[in-house]
């Protein structure tokens, strides 16, 4: 056994030792490569910043310098491996995966943003192309534009200058877009020629935005003439479905709502203007289709009370009053057998008891009476519903009889009764639940009393 442990540690031991061999040769690959692609890319560095300036090469140099810093405290920590000062295993394996996370750090991080100046440079050499691309973009929107004044001008004769207020000044801006965007085009190629390239590229992106912008502009003019004529055809169809909904109203149940609902979608069909008139289509049938829908929806309400009747003032009162009713049966038989009553019965009194005291707050609508209705009902069935279950507390208490000791089930200090001990109906000793001295003993005194007369009935 103690040979085979041992083999078993000196077989680990080597494992070990041939793992940290293999992070030594990383951290020494790592940091050579590392500390290779921060001097090559410091090279790039410059030929990057005569090319583009310092502006664009900042990210790149930023990074550069951390690098290099970082690279510093691997370089420490190699030369920390290599001195005259012995080192544990533990001390060189920790050293060397660090070395290994700085180099591959630094290896991720250059190349980043290597490649983010790439397309950088990419995009300064491919600057020439990119402006005739553009400048030809500006010309053919430029051809278009009077077209959108024309399409502008015709709008105008058809629809209110509400209607017009987003896309009326769309053709304008466009033209002013597309002169800004030839300006920066003259001056993105001024600069490159003049080596600027960090300022050509500024201003290559503003006449691009620009031209695109100008697009954007003219191409909703042609789009709005093509919704609002849409929403015409829709504003038609919905003014006469409006006008049917206002007929077959007639027949449907009479409610405040309802007369309500239609008055304002007749107003809104009045508030149509002449035909030839400049209109909003967009804003009239949003005001028709809004008051269309409330009136689809006060009919359903309507049709829903139809088949539910709303009780009267006299069917609610009776309600109230049944319930009243219920309730006094129901307290008079739990306060007077209280000993016997457990724990549900009390509860559906006293919700029933708060129920009814919610009917009250409601005021004499019809919505307020058909909720205080229910709620009158329900302050009924739960007082009939304590009635039931305190008669069967009763019930339950009469049918057990006496007990082995010669006593009525319930007494003692714990009896489910709640009565203080047998001595205890004279006042005596023992203590109930929730009754004791006195008050337990009399309120004993009468329960006691009353089971005799059924006994000897």
């Amino acid at each position: 056994m103690a040979s085979l442990f041992w083999g078993r540690t000196r077989k680990e031991q080597v494992h070990q030792e041939e793992q940290d061999r293999d992070l030594a040769q990383r951290a020494n690959r790592a940091l050579v490569g590392a500390d290779e692609r921060l001097r090559l890319t410091s090279d790039e560095l410059g030929f990057a910043v005569a090319e583009l300036g310092d502006a664009a090469t900042a990210d790149l140099r930023e990074a550069v310098e951390s690098v290099r810093t970082h690279l510093g405290e691997a370089f420490r920590l190699h030369q920390l491996n290599t001195d005259h000062i012995p080192d544990t295993p533990a001390e060189l394996r920790e050293r060397n995966a660090r070395i290994v996370q700085l180099a591959d750090w630094a290896q991720d991080l250059l190349d980043a943003r290597t490649a983010d100046l790439e397309r950088v440079v990419a995009k300064v050499r491919e600057a020439p192309a990119v402006v005739e691309n553009v400048r030809a973009e500006a010309t053919r929107i430029r051809a278009q534009v009077p077209q959108a004044h024309e399409t502008v001008a015709r709008l105008t004769n058809r629809y209110s200058p509400e209607a017009l207020r987003q896309v009326k000044d769309n053709a304008t801006e466009a033209e002013q877009l597309l002169t800004f965007a030839e300006h920066s085009l003259d001056v993105a190629a001024r600069r490159r020629e003049g080596g600027n390239n960090a300022a050509s590229t500024v201003a290559l992106e503003a006449a691009t935005e620009g031209v695109r912008r100008s697009a954007t502009l003219r191409e909703a003019v042609e789009n709005y003439e093509i919704e609002a004529l849409r929403a015409e055809s829709t504003l038609a169809a919905v003014v006469a479905d409006s006008r049917g909904d206002l007929i077959a109203v007639r027949s449907v149940p009479v409610s405040p709502g309802v007369t309500s609902a239609a008055v304002d979608l007749e107003a809104a069909l009045a508030s149509l203007p002449a035909p030839g008139q400049p209109v909003d289509p967009f804003a009239l049938l949003s005001r028709l289709r809004e008051a269309n829908t409330a009136l689809d929806e006060a009919v359903a309400a309507a049709a829903d009370r139809a088949a539910r009747p709303i009780p009267s003032p006299a069917q609610l009162a009776h309600a109230i009053d049944d319930a009243d009713r219920q309730l006094a049966v129901a307290r008079d038989v739990i306060a007077g057998h209280r000993g016997y009553i457990g724990a549900d019965a009390r509860t559906r009194l006293a919700e029933a008891e708060r129920t009814l005291t919610d009917v009250h707050r409601y005021g004499s609508g019809e919505d307020a009476r058909e909720q205080a209705f229910g709620l009158a009902r329900r302050a009924a069935s739960l007082a009939a519903e304590a009635l039931d279950l305190a008669r069967r507390d009763i019930d339950g208490q009469h049918s057990q009889g006496w007990d082995n000791d010669g006593g009525y089930p319930g007494r003692g200090s714990s009896g489910p009764a709640g009565f203080g001990g047998f001595g205890g109906f004279g006042g005596g000793r023992g203590r109930s639940n929730d009754l004791g001295g006195l008050a337990g003993g009399l309120l004993g005194g009468m329960v006691l009393g009353e089971l005799l007369e059924d006994f000897f009935d």
